[in-house]
């Protein structure tokens, strides 16, 4: 089959680029595949981060992709259809995330051949933090996809409040396993300049409002001095009022704090020098950081929102707690320190396995054969 994929990669950094990246090496070994990207993707003074693309530390891959589309010119809208066209792609893959891309990939679509069929990958249908157009300017996309491909039940559930009787494929997120292995835990402690004899608990990705950081800095309360957090990741609005709460908290000496994008390198030293991943999300549809927790072998304590509880519970990888406040994140903290952690371990070397790329590709490849 001959694919064409049009979304970030390379030099585009994060956990989209990645899995774009694998998405592409995985089809590419029984497919005929082509990567179309962005020339601009988001204006600089619209993207809340530091730098939109790969820093030093990164092990991206490096996919040679037609750098076309920018996201607010709609000359490019054309031009990227009429690349996409001269390769003649029996299928069309775009994966979809946020509103404000809507028109640009809609609009591509407009022009494409009609041969073409146009498959969505969809992380999310309707974003966590929502805007009055989200839901208008989704449809004008989705009204012009064949098909769809979610990672979970919650994006299945909203895309058909958009798209009735929509052609969808469930298939769970596969694991990010570009990284290194997890290593001793004592040596990934000293890497980071911290001590090893605690209980270490880790929250790690972009840190915004849903994620309930908050909630876990104030959960620490309810602990004792034996327990440290460990914050990784790259904030998208202000880093204030999280400082406040830090500083204002009994154990800020126990709470560490990397506020900045996390490159690869890094990324197995923390989930090494962490006895846990904890999740305090307020709402969530899949999380990409469930996935690299399991490839790294490492459980996770998540709220009972969207498909985090259900994906943890279901695998018996971590535990679950009911609502994401304070008390609960603490008892279940408790709770996890007092079970036998190496249940969880056995399991998710079973999950690892089960959310192999092998399985993923293999089902969208039976699905995309179906169209």
């Amino acid at each position: 089959m001959r694919i064409a994929i049009l979304s970030p990669f390379y030099p585009y950094r994060g956990g989209l680029a990645q899995l774009n990246a694998r998405l592409y090496t995985e089809l590419s070994k029984r497919n005929e595949v082509k990567a179309f990207t962005f020339t601009t993707l988001y204006p600089d003074f619209l993207f809340p981060g530091k730098t939109q693309y790969v820093v030093e530390g990164d092990t991206a891959t490096v996919i040679d992709s037609d750098r076309v589309l920018n996201s607010v010119n709609p000359l490019t809208y054309i031009r990227t259809a009429a690349h996409i066209n001269k390769y003649a792609p029996d299928l069309l893959v775009i994966p979809y995330w946020m509103s404000f891309l809507a028109p640009a990939f809609g609009s591509v679509c407009l022009f494409l051949d009609r041969k073409t069929k146009i498959v969505s990958l969809v992380h999310n249908a309707i974003p966590h933090e929502r805007r009055f157009v989200d839901k208008s300017f989704t449809r004008f996309f989705f009204n012009r996809c064949d098909a769809f491909i979610v990672m979970s039940e919650p994006v299945r559930q909203d895309l058909l409040s958009l798209k009735k009787n929509a052609r969808i494929l469930l298939q769970p997120h596969p694991v990010y396993d570009q990284y290194a292995e997890r290593t001793d835990k004592a040596a990934a402690c000293g890497k980071l300049g911290i001590k090893d004899d605690g209980k270490n608990l880790l929250f790690f990705g972009l840190i915004r409002d849903y994620k309930g950081l908050d909630i876990l800095v104030k959960a620490m309360e309810m602990l004792d001095s034996s327990y440290r957090l460990i914050i990784a990741g790259e904030s998208y609005g202000s880093f204030d009022k999280y400082t406040k709460l830090i500083d204002q908290s009994t154990y800020k000496d126990n709470i560490i704090v990397m506020e900045q994008y996390i490159p690869d390198d890094m990324v197995p030293i923390l989930f090494s020098a962490a006895d846990v991943l904890v999740l305090p999300y307020r709402s969530a549809t899949q999380s990409g950081v469930v996935a690299l927790a399991c490839q790294m072998e490492l459980p996770v304590i998540a709220t009972n929102v969207g498909a985090l509880g259900s994906a943890v519970e279901s695998s018996r990888t971590g535990l679950v707690v009911p609502r994401p406040v304070p008390g609960d994140i603490a008892r279940g903290i408790k709770d996890f320190f007092g079970s036998d952690m190496e249940v969880y371990k056995d399991n998710l070397k079973r999950e690892k396995k089960r959310l192999s790329w092998d399985n993923f590709t293999g089902s969208i490849e039976s699905f995309f054969s179906t169209l």
